[in-house]
């Protein structure tokens, strides 16, 4: 896999790109039994960057038996717990494969690009923050343009490309444990996608 890939969450096919992307990096990681963890990483006190925690959220029911998931809408993984959180799982789990996966700005042509590198990524590095790196592979999603006040920037992101880029990350790694792993049906998936937007929804209103 080339060290960087760029999809684009609008085309129609994003889903199954990113599904073949990340096929061909974990059919080789689960052969060797390293323990795999998503890592979804920001805060839904933020429009912007709530990107990782709505991940999780739409994740929670369908990895728990294939992957290790940190990071939820409820529990979510920010720059006040990264620390602890990574030393948990430091403690818990023996070398394992970290995906981190967190929101990020970029130019205005980018916005909605979703960024796939084997490479850890920054957390809060456009807040300049000072926060470890993290991840074997990194999923990030550019919400907005970055440039001068950054803070702004996140709390005035729309959410429709959240949305969407959640929802493209969301399939495209969960349908690539089912075709690394083939342990559930693709309409599974989509039948429990569909429930968990639904609640989503109702609880914004």
């Amino acid at each position: 896999m080339d060290s960087k890939i760029t999809l684009d969450s609008m085309e129609r096919d994003s889903v199954y790109k990113l599904r073949d992307t990340l096929c061909k990096k974990l059919f080789h990681i689960i052969k060797t039994k390293r323990p795999i963890i998503l890592l979804c990483i920001g805060t839904d006190r933020s429009t912007g960057d709530s990107l990782g925690p709505l991940i999780g959220n739409k994740l929670k029911a369908l990895v728990k038996n294939d992957f290790i998931l940190y990071g939820t809408l409820e529990y979510p993984v920010h720059a006040k717990n990264l620390c602890d959180i990574l030393q948990e799982i430091k403690e818990k789990y023996t070398n394992p494969y970290i995906i981190a996966i967190d929101a990020c700005l970029g130019n205005v042509q980018s916005v909605g690009n979703i960024i796939i590198e084997e490479k850890p990524l920054s957390p809060g590095s456009a807040m300049n923050k000072k926060l470890p790196k993290v991840g074997n592979l990194s999923i990030t999603g550019v919400v907005n343009v970055s440039g001068s006040l950054e803070f702004m920037v996140l709390q005035n992101t729309r959410l429709y490309t959240v949305m969407r880029l959640a929802e493209v990350i969301s399939r495209g790694i969960y349908h690539s444990i089912l075709k690394t792993l083939g342990s559930k049906k693709i309409s599974d998936f989509d039948i429990v996608l569909h429930n968990i937007n639904k609640n989503l929804s109702a609880s914004s209103k």
